[in-house]
């Protein structure tokens, strides 16, 4: 399915899927083609674990070779610390969040395939992400989440240098 949006990601997350996509290309997969080449010349491959182990391993590797390889090539590289307009949010912005119990969060926008919601860090598909888009400082912004309707105010907005 296709998204609205491009599929905008950092330079840093895309340097990852690129060593992500070398290492199982260079490493993982050699490996393992190695390791069904001596099995297979063990004879009976119906009853070796080494040859069934081995090439179902490199149909995992080769699906996500070609997961990574389209990520890679549907990806648009935006670097944060070029974004002209500083003053309000947009993507790899780091943004403070406040709610009406003046609950304070701290979230940097990032690329879908960049999220890891534990170092607060939110995909641009998001509905945070989604309902922060284009505010300033001091703009309140209305979003709905699986837990209901929030409102939060943007608190601060930074950018990498």
């Amino acid at each position: 399915m296709a998204t609205p949006y491009p599929n905008y990601i950092t330079p840093e997350g895309f340097a990852k899927l690129r060593a992500d996509y070398d290492h199982l290309l260079g490493v993982e997969r050699p490996r393992i083609v190695e390791v069904v080449s001596w099995a297979a010349g063990n004879g009976d491959r119906s009853e070796n674990g080494d040859y069934l182990y081995g090439r179902k391993r490199m149909r995992e590797i080769d699906g996500q070779l070609k997961r990574l390889s389209k990520k890679m090539k549907d990806a648009k590289v935006v670097d944060p610390r070029q974004q002209p307009d500083k003053g309000r949010v947009y993507f790899g912005a780091t943004v403070t969040i406040a709610d009406e119990d003046d609950n304070q969060r701290t979230v940097t926008i990032v690329g879908n395939d960049e999220t890891d919601v534990d170092a607060g860090r939110i995909g641009w598909g998001s509905p945070i992400a989604r309902a922060l888009r284009g505010a300033a400082l001091g703009d309140l912004r209305r979003v709905v989440l699986p837990a209901g309707e929030k409102e939060y105010e943007v608190m601060a907005i930074r950018y990498p240098e």
